[in-house]
C-alpha cells in the first residue's frame, strides 16, 4: 500500500479535489463517479460526500493509496 502524506495549507481541502490534486483520477468527473460509487474510504467508512471537508489528521483510503492530512 502506497502511503501520501499531504500537508494542508488551509482549514480543509474537499474530498474530490484532493483526489483530483494527488492525480488518482484523470479529472473531477471522475473523482465524483469514484465518490458516488463508494470507492473511497473516509477514516474507516465508506464516504458518499463529494464535497467532504477533510482536515489534519484524516485519512482516506482508495485502491492501494492511503492519503494522511497532515
Amino acid at each position: 500500500m502506497e502511503i501520501i502524506e499531504f500537508e494542508l495549507t488551509q482549514d480543509y481541502i474537499e474530498l474530490i479535489k484532493l483526489l483530483k490534486l494527488l492525480n488518482l483520477c484523470e479529472s473531477g468527473s471522475e473523482a465524483k463517479l469514484i465518490v458516488d460509487e463508494g470507492l473511497v474510504k473516509f477514516n474507516n467508512a465508506v464516504e458518499f460526500q463529494r464535497r467532504k471537508k477533510l482536515r489534519k489528521n484524516d485519512i482516506v483510503l482508495f485502491q492501494d493509496t492511503e492519503i494522511r492530512i497532515i
